[in-house]
């Protein structure tokens, strides 16, 4: 009996203490990836250069209905943030042939960096992401904040940034 309350006692302990740890540390542990991404115009941009900042990578495809409800809001976002220091990127997934994602830019005006995962490696640096949207938002020390798969809620979004934003 005594070596069965032992390890039970030691049991409760250990997972007391995981939870205690998961409740207790800071929320995004795990960094963004060290990417460096081609635009659809050409421009390169460097995750790791746009440190100091938040940034919100998003995952998208044009064949994703919605991705393309999501558009909007994002456009909106850009707009409210940009100014204060938010750095936005889309990414289109490798299936997404690139004449679809700049006519669908065109069309939807969309202000933000659009990026072509050609080879799909900037999905395996965020850990494989295979279902769009997948969001994520990167604090300015590099830690990833938040991340969703599925259309992103807005006004949570907001108020994270405005924290981030220190506004």
């Amino acid at each position: 009996m005594k070596t069965k309350d032992i390890f039970f006692g030691l049991f409760a302990l250990i997972l007391i203490g995981a939870l205690g740890y998961v409740w207790l540390s800071p929320q995004g542990l795990k960094q963004a990836p060290a990417l460096t991404v081609r635009t659809i115009d050409g421009a390169e941009i460097d995750l790791a250069a746009l440190r100091g900042k938040p940034v919100l990578v998003t995952f998208w495809a044009t064949s994703c209905p919605g991705c393309v409800k999501e558009i909007p809001h994002l456009i909106d976002l850009h707009r409210e943030f940009a100014p204060q220091g938010l750095h936005m990127l889309a990414i289109a997934m490798s299936y997404d042939p690139p004449n679809h994602v700049i006519a669908m830019r065109d069309a939807r005006k969309m202000p933000y960096p659009i990026a072509l995962d050609i080879d799909g490696s900037a999905a395996r640096a965020f850990g494989d992401v295979n279902l769009t949207p997948t969001s994520f938002l990167i604090a300015p020390d590099g830690r990833i904040v938040r991340q969703k798969i599925g259309e992103m809620d807005m006004a949570e979004v907001r108020a994270q940034l405005h924290t981030l934003l220190g506004s």
